[in-house]
């Protein structure tokens, strides 16, 4: 199926491009100013400013017809219907925006750089593949196209300091290989009404001996799991759970392990964005090096030490004790949706894209806003493991990014930069914020509208708004490969799930494996500079007793499972307006 959608890809790409005969200009511009694009940060004048620009630069390929791919997600669907008319309509360019799944899009954006040949003319792909991108060398560094060859079609008024992501799409190398499109983290959700029962707070006290609240520790989150599950069962006559998750095994059951579920738990060192020595895959890195050096406990790494174990070992647990049944047959796009039924308490791993169809009405048959769309649930700080100590990354941060490849002919590449920038554009970017909740600007999230708006939104305003965001990230340099190496994960993991391996077994023969594809980059890069220097560079194998809680992976703990601690999600809301 894959190889028919590059092959149609490819095919019409290849086709001539059919002149735009629609009248394009200011007046154009000036419709969609009025009807589509409100609100925004900028003054009805400033926009017209913006548009003006766009006109202009896009002059030269005016009846131009481009590709570009991203996944589908509610801010990419608007992409695709709605801003490539509106783009098409002010520049004679017409874009086709197509979707796919996650996994799709990476095997693109993986084809492309190892055949050299154009299928897309750019791409949305989450800034995770920055440690490939910065190794590689076939993404276009962008800092110096905007200086350069691209500096022409450079939006004046872009203003890159504004994207919060900027960090999470620059290289070693301080430059930036990605542009921000679409930003999400993955938080931990719950039902605000059901914590807040006064006769359910008081059972929770007598049973545990401490509050019912936003768990700030997996021991909490397994508390109220299995509280919700196993005590509590029934809510006005719907029988509840304390958990969901997914667990089938498909390429996105790899995502759900990297996006930082690792870390979460603690495996990882200190830093932000990520840690080093150790990155939330367990892949280690030394601070002052671009060069990988394994994976495994043997080689300083902490894939297979005791808290990835842990990690894994409590997915597996919590999936088939506390979800609803049929859940460890769920895949990513079943399990998150599933939350509207309403018969879950809580999700801990619950990703903030999602926002979108979670505050749909009650007639779109959604069971968690009430009559008036408020919603009865909200969203707070992840908690972490055991493991976990302060200064480390707490979870993980999608940013879904704009990157252009070098194979891609330069005037298809100028063409596709302009829409990039449209859809990011300081004219564009705060309505389409409100249609996909998915921020990318701190001019939008700080935003008189997004004040406005808060209060039906669940407590994503104030977790954007609040100092805590930094601590969520996502995948980092350490990772030099990311296509090559993300293949492994669910695979590994989807034998825990079927029971024919344990957790140990399935994050040693993962550690084996990426040590092994990691060994096969580093001849690579010393042969023929594929990596360009930074390719990994493996340690020699030692006897895991030598890193263990020694510089490497962090030792076994006596005690996986510290008392509970909670926190009032009123007084945490408190706190990060105060900052």
């Amino acid at each position: 199926m894959m190889k028919k959608t590059l092959m149609a890809a490819v095919a019409v790409t290849a086709l001539l491009a059919v002149p735009n005969v629609a009248k394009a200009g200011m007046a154009e511009a000036e419709k969609w100013i009025n009807s589509e694009f409100q609100p925004s940060t900028l003054s009805k004048d400033a926009q017209k400013s913006e548009m003006e620009w766009f006109i202009k630069a896009a002059e030269p390929f005016k009846g131009m017809e481009i590709n570009v791919l991203s996944e589908t997600i509610p801010t990419h669907e608007y992409e695709s219907k709605t801003l490539t008319k509106a783009f098409e309509e002010i520049t004679g360019i017409k874009v086709n925006h197509q979707l796919l799944g996650e996994g799709e899009v990476v095997q693109a954006v993986q084809t492309q750089m190892q055949t050299n040949r154009n299928l897309y003319d750019a791409y949305i792909n989450d800034s995770d593949l920055i440690g490939t991108h910065a190794r590689l060398q076939l993404a276009v560094n962008l800092t110096d196209w905007m200086a350069g060859d691209g500096k022409n079609v450079t939006l004046p008024t872009l203003d890159i300091d504004d994207f919060i992501g900027k960090s999470f799409t620059t290289g070693p190398d301080g430059k930036l290989y990605q542009l921000p499109d679409q930003q999400f983290a993955n938080l931990y959700w719950f039902r605000y009404d059901w914590f807040s029962k006064p006769e359910l707070k008081a059972q929770f006290k007598k049973m545990y001996g401490y509050e019912l609240g936003v768990p700030v520790n997996w021991s909490a989150y397994e508390d109220i799991a299995e509280f919700f599950t196993e005590h509590v069962k029934e809510i006005d006559g719907v029988r509840v759970y304390g958990h969901m998750d997914y667990g089938k095994r498909a390429p996105d059951l790899g995502w759900r392990m990297t996006d930082a579920w690792l870390s979460m738990a603690g495996a990882g060192s200190k830093g932000l964005p990520n840690g080093r020595p150790i990155d939330e895959w367990g892949i280690r890195m030394e601070a002052d090096s671009c060069n990988p050096a394994g994976a495994s406990v043997s080689r300083g790494g902490g894939t297979n030490g005791p808290a990835a174990v842990y990690a894994i070992r409590k997915w597996d647990e919590w999936l088939r004790k506390y979800a609803p049944p049929g859940a460890a047959d769920y895949d990513f796009y079943q399990s998150l949706p599933a939350l509207s039924q309403g018969n879950v308490a809580q999700q801990i791993f619950w990703y903030t894209a999602f926002t979108a169809s979670m505050v749909a009405s009650k007639a779109d048959g959604n069971n968690t806003v009430d009559d008036n769309g408020v919603p009865l649930w909200r969203m707070a700080p992840s908690p972490h493991g055991p493991y976990w100590e302060e200064g480390q990354k707490l979870g993980y941060q999608d940013a879904g990014s704009w990157t252009l490849f070098k194979s891609t002919p330069v005037d298809r590449r100028k063409a596709a930069w302009l829409y990039a920038q449209f859809v990011v554009s300081k004219s564009v970017s705060l309505k389409k914020s409100h249609v996909g909740l998915t921020i990318i600007r701190d001019s939008d999230i700080n935003d008189k509208s997004f004040t406005e708006r808060a209060p039906k939104l669940g407590g994503l305003v104030e977790f954007y708004r609040s100092p805590d965001r930094v601590n969520w990230s996502p995948t980092g340099v350490n990772v030099p490969d990311y296509p090559k190496l993300a293949q492994l994960w669910w695979q590994q993991i989807g034998d825990v799930n079927s029971g024919a391996f344990t957790p140990q077994e399935a994050m040693d023969r993962l550690a084996s494996e990426m040590d092994q594809v990691m060994g096969r980059m580093e001849r690579a890069d010393k042969a023929n500079n594929t990596y360009g220097g930074c390719g990994p560079r493996l340690n020699e194998e030692k006897d895991p007793s030598a890193w263990l809680g020694k510089g490497g992976a962090k030792a076994a703990l006596a005690n996986e499972k510290p008392k509970g601690e909670t926190v009032s999600y009123d007084e945490l809301v408190k706190r990060w307006s105060q900052n």
